[in-house]
């Protein structure tokens, strides 16, 4: 109930923000938006990237390599739930046989069998699902910390937030950590696109915001999704 209640308040938040400046089609919460951007742009250069270019650093990319593709296998069954929900049997069943041939041969998923013998990978979440059952992404929306979304995705993260498997490791240290090294994984696999986006975008709120959209976008249509559209313009009217 804790996590729900904090997404209910930054879409309350961002609610107020929105009637009180005026409507976007995109982005009707861009005041509340861009302040939670600089927010977590000040975060990352403070604590989070410095922390990734350590990691990047100390760690010899065989072992980067293999943490990711760890935190990868985890996903294969989630996504393996949501292709089921999205009535997409052959995805679900190549999500399950990729975390089996992974988490077996694989030595728990540090190595990726799975791609190497041509096993496809449908990462799916409850986002992408309730867009599959017809439901609107909403606009968009930046989460503290968390980064790019849209209200859809924000409220499917509480029940992604179940489906992940490193949140039900019993033991409180061992799941941070692993959130922990998770994150740093993350963030040093982005370091390079991090400074392309530095140098090449005037806007780097809008030129995020921008791509975010027609990525999510892009993704669902791959699906055969009828998804709706934030990131392109309006079609004129009918004369």
């Amino acid at each position: 109930m804790k996590l729900a209640n904090l997404w209910a308040g930054l879409l309350a938040l961002a609610l107020l923000q929105g009637c009180a400046t005026g409507p976007n089609p995109r982005d009707p919460f861009e005041p509340f938006n861009r302040s939670v951007s600089r927010f977590n742009e000040g975060l990352d250069e403070a604590i989070v990237k410095p922390v990734a270019q350590v990691y990047q650093d100390v760690l010899p990319s065989p072992v980067r390599t293999g943490v990711n593709n760890f935190f990868s296998n985890l996903t294969e069954v989630w996504s393996m739930v949501n292709n089921l929900l999205q009535g997409r049997p052959q995805a679900a069943g190549d999500s399950l046989m990729r975390f089996s041939v992974n988490t077996t041969i694989g030595l728990g998923g540090l190595l990726d069998w799975a791609t190497e013998m041509g096993i496809e990978r449908h990462r799916e979440d409850f986002g992408k699902t309730l867009g599959r059952w017809g439901v609107g992404t909403g606009p968009y929306l930046v989460l503290p910390i968390l980064g790019p979304s849209t209200v859809r995705d924000t409220a499917a993260l509480v029940v992604d937030t179940k489906g992940d498997l490193v949140n039900h490791v019993h033991d409180v240290s061992a799941r941070n950590s692993l959130y922990l090294l998770r994150a740093v994984d993350l963030r040093a696999s982005l370091l390079r696109a991090g400074e392309v986006l530095d140098q090449a975008a005037l806007d780097k709120y809008s030129f995020t915001r921008d791509a975010y959209l027609q990525r999510r976008g892009a993704v669902l249509e791959s699906n055969g999704d009828a998804e709706e559209r934030y990131d392109l313009p309006e079609k004129a009217p009918a004369k």
